[in-house]
């Protein structure tokens, strides 16, 4: 029994840090060494649990998809706390898994059409939460509901992923709980003049 809740502690720690280092350097740079290094471990030993980087990482992005998918099926009824919303979930969905979307886009990494699938499933469904809400009027009728998802989407992933212009920008980092506060109150302040047209 010892022997069996060691091996979970060790697989455990070597899934945390390949989390680190994938989230950090993106998959490309991540090394087995690297891996191994953070979790303190000898790299052999990575093999004794995984067959290489590829099934290392598909083990760390089941795990995180596991997690987190639920979260972003729920919205509320108000259009104008959509945003806000929006930013909360990727904040709440771990700043440094937003960042690795951005290393997802611009690198070659193992494909898992099952994770598009519900990664789509994901951002379809505020596609419809929106068409939804223009049916019964709570959206106004010449706005697209695809383009506005893509809007949202943006502006409550781009200063989360953009650490550094972010903080150019406004001197403040993402994960700075005042920058959160400001940039869900301003969120909100654009949602209210964009849905008030069809509150009126």
């Amino acid at each position: 029994m010892g022997e069996i809740r060691n091996a979970e502690r060790t697989r455990k720690k070597i899934l945390d840090a390949a989390r680190e280092e994938f989230f950090s350097k993106g998959f490309s740079a991540t090394r087995i060494e690297s891996i191994a290094t953070r979790a303190n471990v000898k790299k052999q030993l990575l093999y004794h649990y995984f067959k290489g980087k590829d099934d290392i990482f598909e083990a760390v992005m089941d795990i995180l998809y596991s997690e987190h998918q639920p979260i972003a099926l729920q919205t509320p009824t108000n259009p104008a706390l959509l945003a806000g919303h929006r930013l909360k979930v990727n904040i709440d969905y771990r700043l440094d898994f937003q960042r690795f979307t951005a290393w997802e886009a611009l690198e070659d990494q193992p494909k898992n059409p099952q994770r598009e699938t519900i990664r789509k499933h994901v951002l379809q469904s505020y596609v419809e939460d929106i068409k939804a809400k223009k049916e019964v009027g709570l959206v106004p009728e010449d706005l697209d509901p695809a383009l506005l998802t893509l809007a949202i989407t943006s502006l409550t992933t781009y200063p989360l992923v953009f650490a550094d212009a972010t903080k150019m920008i406004t001197g403040m980092s993402p994960t700075d709980k005042d920058f959160q506060e400001k940039w869900m109150a301003f969120l909100t302040q654009i949602s209210e003049k964009i849905f008030q047209k069809s509150a009126e």
